[in-house]
């Protein structure tokens, strides 16, 4: 289980609906975390909490310019999860197509039976 440990944390960190709201955000760009907080009914304090979330799981990173600090996206975190999603995808499309193969060959079998006479078997 040690190998999906990032991208549990990554999933964790998205299962809020705050912190997904603060990465669709900082999808249009960078920015501080008083413009990130001001549409937001809750403190600071509160929304830098849900940033270090973020920023633990590797989403997002942030550095102090002056006196604010500026937050962004970090694209390694969001590959992560695509990974993961794109392994996913892969191997449902290889068993959806191992269960038609197996359909194709139920339907080709009952073409090339006999037909039953009539009102036997039913």
């Amino acid at each position: 289980m040690l190998k999906y440990q990032p991208v549990d944390e990554i999933f964790r960190a998205l299962g809020d609906a705050t912190r997904r709201d603060l990465v669709e955000r900082l999808s249009l760009g960078s920015a501080t975390v008083s413009e990130l907080a001001r549409p937001l009914d809750m403190t600071l304090s509160a929304v830098v909490q849900h940033l270090a979330v973020l920023e633990s799981c590797g989403l997002v990173r942030s550095e102090k310019v002056g006196r604010s600090r500026t937050c962004r996206l970090e694209p390694v975190g969001l590959e992560l999860a695509a990974d993961w999603f794109a392994g996913q995808r892969a191997a449902w499309e290889r068993r959806l197509d191992r269960l038609g193969d197996v359909l194709e060959a139920d339907l080709a079998a009952d073409a090339a039976a006999p037909p039953s006479p009539k009102g036997a078997g039913a």
